[in-house]
């Protein structure tokens, strides 16, 4: 698990989107970041989990947060992910995990008796002033951003 806290400030990132294109933290000033490190493309829950970010995605705006989300996987499946799925926010491609990293959110994982290193399913929202105002490490991947809209 994250070994940082609500309060923190939080790590910076930058990497390369969906497009190639390196964002970073300081793309976002003025808004709330919503930050969400999940596994893989395309598979069931992160694919829920991107879909309900979408949906809720202008409730999102309207709220003044931006969405972000990170994995491990490469730019050009990121690429494939956003345009089967209609995602209408940035993925970084984070293959050298220094976000993720950064995040703390890389470790041992058990699924189906087997055990793996892999990305933990956590979501931070970081606030306008760069400190961290909320932590989920139980996101419902089904309501991913009614977790943060009625948080």
């Amino acid at each position: 698990m994250t070994h940082l806290k609500v309060g923190d400030l939080a790590p910076e990132f930058s990497g390369l989107d969906q497009h190639g294109i390196e964002i970073s933290m300081d793309d976002f000033v003025g808004k709330r970041i919503v930050l969400y490190f999940y596994p893989k493309d395309d598979t069931p829950g992160c694919t829920a989990e991107a879909c309900s970010f979408r949906d809720g995605y202008q409730d999102l705006l309207d709220a003044g947060f931006a969405v972000v989300g990170v994995s491990p996987d490469p730019v050009k499946k990121h690429a494939k992910f956003v345009e089967k799925y209609d995602l209408p926010f940035s993925l970084i491609a984070d293959e050298d995990r220094k976000v993720i990293d950064a995040y703390g959110v890389w470790g041992r994982k058990k699924f189906m008796g087997r055990e793996y290193d892999g990305v933990y399913r956590e979501t931070f929202v970081i606030g306008t002033d760069g400190r961290i105002e909320r932590i989920l490490d139980k996101v419902d991947t089904k309501d991913s951003a009614g977790q943060i809209l009625n948080g």
